[in-house]
């Protein structure tokens, strides 16, 4: 879509070729029956423009709650951050006068950032500022977000005094990811232009990112999951810099903060089995959250605590331990054989055995359901007839 369908779009008469798309509810399936249908009233750009908008709305819901009233790209939509997680970022930013939003897509933080303080967005591509400032309007936001396009790698900007930004670098290119730091686009490294710029500076990388392409610099990171999804990494510098390591649960926020600690004493799974939410995982404070259940680890090289008490944590999901059985498939098979099983999700954490393979070795055809765990402990490899809390 070029600057004059969208501007054609956002006219009356597009607005009137939007409404006809999305009351045919289209899929990607759908695309080119609606299109040419809406092609016998409007000219053919902005009929594609209506159907590709309608479908995208639909696809964002997901994400945003008032979808339904946005404008979006296909692939600024999948880079998108979800309404839930830019609103839980953006209460970190209290109390800036300004916040520069670097690199700002359609505005998936910007709109959340806004209802905090007002919002410079900055991004090279006109037409996700022009999605951005449709996207403002029919939010009513319009007042709190100011746009500028640019390009990163060249602001040439003056920041006023306690301005603080967030940079949201693009982790993907042709639909591949990008894993290093330094090939996201802008590579990290660029913030060494800015950092003394900002009083506080947020980083988002990937969940995934290779901890020690981060060592270098001096800030705390947080691991966010979503209903028990990791869902993102940040950065953050200056006097947004909090703990070294940070784990937020949402739905909340529920938060976990902490330094390294010694490792815990060590057991065989006792009557709790307590698997650590992801977030906790992969910010290390897996430790950190045993001696604050008082509990002990199964295996040194394993995330899962155990106790003989039942503790409620939001920061992990507890199993009662039901059986413990040395891993064979014999034995298992008897086992679950033993118990009227006919269906069992299986769970593994160090164990490299095939899940789907071992579900159809097992020929169950009992009546009841169990859920197994394949884990380790002490070195030996188990199964954990296990139900959840």
């Amino acid at each position: 879509m070029d600057t004059e369908t969208l501007c054609q779009l956002l006219a009356p008469l597009g607005q009137e070729a939007l409404a006809v798309a999305e009351a045919a509810e289209p899929d990607e399936a759908d695309f080119l029956p609606i299109f040419q249908r809406l092609a016998q009233r409007f000219p053919d750009p902005l009929a594609r423009a209506a159907v590709e908008q309608a479908i995208l709305r639909r696809r964002a819901r997901a994400k945003f709650s008032h979808a339904d009233q946005m404008y979006f790209a296909r692939e600024a939509l999948e880079q998108a951050t979800s309404e839930p997680l830019a609103q839980y970022r953006a209460t970190r930013f209290h109390g800036f006068p300004y916040i520069f939003d670097l690199g700002c897509g359609i505005g998936g933080d910007t709109l959340a950032l806004a209802n905090v303080a007002p919002v410079i967005g900055i991004d090279k591509d006109r037409i996700r500022l022009m999605l951005l400032a449709a996207n403002a309007q029919a939010l009513d936001l319009q007042e709190k977000i100011s746009l500028v396009q640019a390009d990163l790698y060249d602001l040439g900007m003056w920041f006023p005094p306690r301005s603080c930004g967030f940079f949201d670098p693009a982790r993907r290119t042709n639909e591949r990811r990008l894993h290093s730091v330094n090939a996201y686009q802008p590579p990290i490294h660029i913030i060494h232009e800015w950092i003394t710029s900002f009083e506080a500076l947020a980083v988002k990388v990937s969940p995934a990112v290779d901890l020690e392409q981060i060592a270098e610099y001096d800030c705390e990171v947080e691991f966010v999951s979503w209903r028990g999804q990791l869902k993102e990494a940040i950065l953050w510098f200056g006097a947004l810099r909090g703990a070294a390591r940070k784990a937020t649960v949402l739905p909340g926020p529920h938060s976990l903060t902490g330094e390294a600690q010694p490792p815990l004493l060590l057991s065989s799974p006792m009557t709790y089995l307590y698997e650590p939410d992801p977030a906790v995982m992969r910010a290390g404070l897996v430790r950190c959250l045993g001696r604050q259940m008082n509990a002990h680890q199964i295996d040194p090289t394993i995330a899962f605590l155990t106790s003989n008490d039942f503790i409620r944590t939001v920061f992990a999901r507890a199993f009662r331990v039901e059986e413990v059985i040395p891993f064979s498939l014999k034995r298992l098979r008897a086992a679950l054989r033993s118990r009227d099983v006919g269906t069992v999700t299986l769970k593994k954490r160090g164990s490299g055995v095939d899940t789907d393979d071992l579900i159809r070795r097992l020929r169950l055809r009992g009546s009841r359901e169990e859920t197994v765990i394949l884990t380790r402990t002490d070195g030996r490899m188990v199964a954990l007839i296990v139900e959840p809390m």
